[in-house]
C-alpha cells in the first residue's frame, strides 16, 4: 500500500543574529550533520584566569517537542531529534498498539507549529476508535517511556513467547559495535544522542537511528524496519543504552528476540525477557558481554 508522507516545512532550531554573526561559525552550518545545530562554547580550564576563556563554533543536539495526532486528535507529545520523523510516526505508533501495521496508516504530514513540530497521522477508522476508547494523554520526556499511564494494566504488554532465536555469538557483537560506532554520525559530533541499530546475524549493519531519547531512536528504527519490509526474525537489536523494560517491552512487541545493549539491564527488562523467551545481553565490548537471558528451546 502507498503510503503518503509529506513535509510541509522542516522543523530546525533557529540561530540568533548574535551566532550566526559569529566569526566562530563560519563553515560551521556547512559541516554539521542533521540533527544538530551551530552554537559558541566558552571554554574553561582549572587554573586559567577569566581573561583566557576561549570561545570556538560546536554542534549541539536539536531537541523539540513534536506532538503526534491521529485523526486530529493529539495523543502525545514528546520531546525527540527532528529527524527520521515519518519512522519515528510509524515506529511509536507501532510500539503504542494504536496501529497493527503500516497498511492501517494513509499518510503522514509533518507541520511546523509556533512551538513545535505536529505529525499528523491519517490512519484506519478502526485503529482510531480503539484509540479512542482507550486514550490516555501523555507528555514524553527522553528519559521516561511510561510517563502519563493511566493505569497499572497498560503497563504488562501481552507476554507472547518469541520464536527461538540462537545468540549472536561474541565475535558478531564485535563487529556490530564498530559498525554501530562508525554509523552514528550526530553522537560523533556532538554527543548526548542515544543510537540504536539493526544488525543481520552476520553482524552486518541494516540501519542506524539517533535520538536524545533511546526510546524514541529504537521507534525510530522500528518504524524503518516496518517500512522497509526488513525481515525481524534475521538478526538483533543493538542500542547505545541501558536494557530498560521499556525497551525491551518495544522488541518483543514486534517480535524482534535478541535485544543488545552497551549499558546494563534492569530487573523488569531480564523478568520480561524470560517470559517472552528472548534474548537479552547487556555490556556489549569487544571481547566481553554479559547474558541476562537466553531464549530456550
Amino acid at each position: 500500500m502507498f503510503l503518503r508522507v509529506r513535509t510541509t516545512i522542516f522543523w530546525e532550531l533557529t540561530i540568533s543574529d548574535k551566532l550566526t554573526g559569529s566569526p566562530h561559525l563560519q563553515g560551521c552550518q556547512k559541516s554539521r550533520v542533521p540533527g544538530t545545530v551551530a552554537t559558541v562554547v566558552t571554554t574553561r580550564e582549572s587554573g586559567v584566569a577569566e581573561a583566557s576563556l576561549t570561545s570556538n563554533a560546536d554542534v549541539v543536539v536539536e531537541e523539540a517537542p513534536v506532538a503526534v495526532v491521529y485523526n486530529g486528535l493529539t495523543h502525545a507529545v514528546m520531546m525527540l531529534t527532528p529527524v527520521e520523523l515519518d519512522h519515528f510516526a510509524l515506529g511509536f505508533s507501532l510500539t503504542e498498539g494504536i496501529i497493527d501495521s503500516v497498511s492501517d496508516v494513509f499518510g503522514i504530514d509533518q507541520v511546523t507549529q509556533e512551538n513545535g513540530l505536529e505529525l499528523k497521522l491519517e490512519i484506519n477508522s478502526r485503529q482510531f476508535n480503539r484509540l479512542k476508547q482507550r486514550r490516555r494523554m501523555l507528555k514524553g520526556v527522553s528519559g521516561c517511556g511510561l510517563c502519563g499511564k493511566e493505569s497499572l494494566d497498560l503497563i504488562s504488554p501481552h507476554r507472547t513467547r518469541l520464536a527461538v532465536s540462537s545468540m549472536p555469538r561474541s565475535e558478531v557483537i564485535a563487529t556490530s559495535l564498530k559498525h554501530f560506532t562508525d554509523a552514528q554520525l550526530m553522537n560523533q559530533q556532538c554527543g548526548s544522542v542515544h543510537g540504536c541499530g539493526f544488525f543481520d546475524n552476520s553482524g552486518a549493519l541494516i540501519h542506524v537511528s539517533e535520538d536524545v531519547g533511546r526510546h524514541n531512536a529504537l521507534d525510530k528504527l522500528i518504524g524503518y524496519l516496518i517500512k522497509h519490509n526488513i525481515n525481524l526474525n534475521q538478526g538483533f537489536v543493538l542500542a547505545s543504552s541501558r536494557a530498560s523494560f521499556e525497551m525491551v517491552q518495544k522488541c518483543q512487541l514486534l517480535g524482534i528476540a535478541t535485544l543488545v545493549t552497551v549499558s546494563a539491564a534492569t530487573s523488569m527488562a531480564v523478568a520480561l525477557a524470560q517470559s517472552s523467551n528472548m534474548n537479552l545481553i547487556g555490556f556489549a565490548r569487544d571481547e566481553r558481554n554479559v547474558v541476562y537471558h537466553q531464549a530456550s528451546m
